[in-house]
């Protein structure tokens, strides 16, 4: 079995040291879902929900996200992110929500881009609640990593 990183010999739980690691450029992608009702999606797209842009406020808060992880995750480190962006794809039967991290760093962004991806699925759902209480956030995955040790990663579809 491989040896849990988070966890020191005794089974205590530990935050990796990362400071022997040669810094490279990592990217992070994640991605999500979330299914919603035709007049949800409707409202969405022709920006009348009754909170605001939608999707204006899911990228923002998405941004947010990413940058507060370590607060967020227990045993994270806190990283100083060179960029983060929050896409967004109107879908036939909802929203899909797209985010990268990166950084040069010694440890890597999955994290920060996986948690912007979960806070913007979430401030949509918020925001829309309101038409469609009814709303699923599902498939929240990493779908790309590059850099460290472990190299290239690409999810298969």
């Amino acid at each position: 079995m491989n040896k849990l990183t988070h966890l020191d010999d005794q089974g205590k739980a530990r935050m990796v040291d990362i400071g022997g690691k040669a810094e490279s450029q990592r990217v992070a992608v994640a991605e999500g879902r979330i299914a919603m009702s035709p007049t949800a999606l409707a409202a969405i797209r022709d920006g009348s929900v009754p909170k605001g842009d939608v999707l204006a406020a899911g990228r923002i808060a998405g941004i947010m996200a990413a940058k507060k992880t370590a607060e967020l995750i227990p045993l994270c480190h806190p990283l100083a992110l060179d960029a983060v962006t929050v896409d967004f794809v109107l879908e036939d039967q909802g929203v899909r929500v797209t985010a990268s991290a990166a950084l040069t760093g010694r440890t890597g962004v999955e994290m920060e881009a996986l948690t912007a991806v979960s806070v913007a699925l979430l401030t949509i759902y918020d925001m829309a609640k309101a038409i469609d209480k009814g709303m699923v956030i599902s498939a929240v995955r990493l779908i790309e990593k590059r850099g460290g040790k472990s190299g290239h990663w690409k999810a298969a579809d």
